[in-house]
């Protein structure tokens, strides 16, 4: 799964804000179709594992794919039946912070049709809405 080699500080202190619009990785630039985000949400490194099997496995060796959100923020939790205090948790799993607008796959080297059933079997897996998008020449 996907994590960080390093961090500064292994607990951040506070939760990213996703209120706004994503700044950057608006367009497509690798391949000709992109999955794109409506909504903004954590993704789970477990959520971007599952859908990069689901694009490998459908596309087999016919395309290319490039996953462009990385989890770098590591979310903590106390272990279940814990009495409060005693300190933050200790990291239990990493995110992604996604904002709306964010291209988060991309891929090339496949037809229309293919695209779109990649699509669908991709979005069943990510809990937000998704649009795919296509490169425009």
């Amino acid at each position: 799964m996907l994590m960080p080699k390093r961090v500064k500080y292994r607990k951040p202190q506070t939760a990213p804000r996703i209120k706004g619009y994503s700044k950057g990785a608006t367009e497509i630039h690798l391949g000709d179709y992109g999955i794109k985000a409506l909504e903004p949400r954590w993704i789970t490194a477990r959520q971007i594992e599952a859908c990069r099997v689901t694009i490998v496995r459908y596309l087999k060796k016919k395309g290319k794919m490039w996953i462009r959100i990385f989890p770098d923020k590591a979310i903590t939790k106390h272990p279940a039946e814990t009495r409060m205090g005693k300190g933050k948790g200790d990291p239990d799993h990493w995110v992604a912070v996604v904002k709306p607008g964010r291209i988060m796959f991309e891929i090339e080297g496949v037809d229309d049709a293919t695209a779109q059933e990649i699509f669908k079997r991709v979005s069943a897996k990510l809990p937000i809405k998704t649009k795919l998008v296509k490169r425009e020449e």
